[in-house]
């Protein structure tokens, strides 16, 4: 589970914690209820529950890129590339074993993200400031890059992709601060890249990307804490931080937290049986 989120769903620097004081957004229940079929890796009850709101809603950009993330969710797990080893041992990672995608899979998470970008596009033509289609683009963005680097391994196209991603959480996040499921694609990024070599961090400076790891780490704290459909992502990659300081106890306390949460995800079972 958590090989997906180190690398990508994820510069002018993103609003400051201390924006003025908004309501917090409200959780749309059958949007939420999808994503947590999807965290327990349910897949198909998770594929009906976006449908049934792409087929009531279907002007709303959040229902396709929503079945698009569990296309993409049920093939990393047939994959067998959802684990934490991969990202706390760098060595692992580059060393990884080739795969063998799901020609069918693709189709239908490129046509769920295609239908998602044209929904975002059209309502961004009008409401340029649209909080809503924003953030669909930056799920859209994100999406993308996760299987350009972990399944088809284009890194370097798949840093493009999350430098948009992170411009557009940047947008939206100017517009509505509150919107902390955005501060993941931010964080991400600076995380990320932080872990890179030093001469690897300044050609990625240069080239807009930014790596301030204390900063990534605040971002990913703050989804984890108050993130409406994302706190789950936030979570697993501040349990990678916390591996990679060697926090074991903190590390076993969020995926202890995310395995009573999600009974059926034995992912996380498996993280946290690691720990022990």
């Amino acid at each position: 589970m958590i090989r997906l989120l180190i690398f990508a769903l994820l510069g002018a620097a993103a609003p400051a914690v201390a924006a003025p004081a908004l309501a917090d957004l409200t959780v749309n229940p059958v949007i939420d209820r999808g994503y947590r079929q999807m965290y327990n890796l349910n897949f198909d009850e998770a594929h009906k529950t976006f449908a049934e709101w792409e087929r009531d809603h279907p002007a709303d950009p959040i229902g396709p890129v929503s079945n698009a993330a569990a296309y993409l969710f049920a093939e990393f797990d047939r994959l067998n590339i959802l684990h934490s080893e991969f990202f706390v041992d760098n060595s692992v990672f580059h060393r990884r074993p080739k795969i063998t995608p799901d020609a069918v899979v693709r189709q239908a998470f490129d046509q769920e993200l295609d239908k998602s970008a044209g929904l975002s596009d059209k309502i961004l033509m009008q409401m340029p400031d649209d909080p809503d289609a924003l953030f669909a683009k930056v799920l859209t963005l994100g999406l993308r890059a996760d299987y350009e680097a972990l399944i088809e391994r284009r890194d370097f196209d798949a840093l493009k992709v999350i430098k948009n991603s992170r411009a557009t959480a940047e947008k939206l996040l100017m517009i509505q601060p509150n919107y902390y499921d955005a501060y993941l694609a931010i964080g991400v990024e600076n995380y990320l890249f932080s872990l890179k070599a030093a001469p690897m961090r300044w050609i990625l400076q240069a080239g807009g990307a930014q790596t301030d790891r204390g900063r990534g780490e605040e971002d990913l704290r703050l989804t984890a804490e108050k993130g409406r459909y994302l706190n789950p992502y936030a979570r697993l990659l501040l349990a990678v931080a916390a591996l990679r300081d060697k926090n074991i106890p903190k590390a076993r306390d969020l995926l202890g937290a995310l395995a009573r949460e999600f009974p059926h995800n034995r992912l996380y079972a498996q993280e946290l049986a690691q720990l022990h």
